[in-house]
């Protein structure tokens, strides 16, 4: 009967840390992935979701023709892609995994190609304290804050205000879904009775 105790805390723990540390991973552009823009609106494709830390964002084109460029947001509202950007991606399938809050533009480096649309702003929200988490959703609707200059220190100069350590620090509580810590929940109140029987 001990073994079959200890087999089951085991199991319910190993769920619970699968169900609270998941994250989300978003594909730029669903199915016509990052391309020359004519499919895809990725200023709508962005606010139609809601991103969260431990979230990944994913980037599939065709290496020949596409490239990522993580920039500032000046550079983003002019598509003017510095020397220096603060990433590049050329793998054709890049993931990034967002770490803090903030937003996060990305743009195509091709000449040409970001003034046509291929752009994105990857927009992070911080939840508010007194508000419930929502979990991730593709149908979610779109954030009614407008936009703020990037939290992400740029190369080049920018008007943008310089980044705080609040702004840059990771969360100091677990982002998982509602639904997720629920589910934890659960667990923790299985496994006492599991254990108190």
């Amino acid at each position: 009967m001990a073994f079959v105790k200890r087999l089951a805390l085991v199991f319910f723990m190993v769920i619970a840390n699968l169900q609270v540390s998941k994250g989300v991973v978003y594909k730029v552009g669903d199915s016509s992935g990052w391309t020359i823009p004519g499919n895809v609106d990725y200023k709508k494709w962005a606010a139609s979701k809601t991103f969260h830390i431990g979230d990944t964002i994913v980037f599939e084109y065709d290496v020949n023709q596409q490239n990522v460029v993580q920039v500032s947001y000046q550079n983003y509202t002019t598509c003017d892609v510095p020397k220096t950007p603060l990433a590049s991606y050329k793998s054709g399938n890049d993931s990034i995994t967002i770490k803090y809050y903030g937003h996060y533009y990305f743009v195509c480096g091709v000449p040409g190609h970001c003034k046509q649309g291929q752009k994105v702003d990857i927009r992070v929200p911080r939840p508010s304290p007194t508000a419930p988490i929502q979990p991730p959703s593709s149908s979610a609707s779109p954030p009614a804050s407008s936009p703020t200059p990037s939290s992400y220190p740029s190369s080049s100069p920018s008007p943008s205000p310089s980044p705080t350590m609040e702004t840059l620090a990771p969360p100091a509580h677990n982002n998982a879904p509602l639904s997720s810590k629920s589910f934890l929940g659960i667990t923790v109140m299985s496994l006492v009775m599991v254990l108190a029987f």
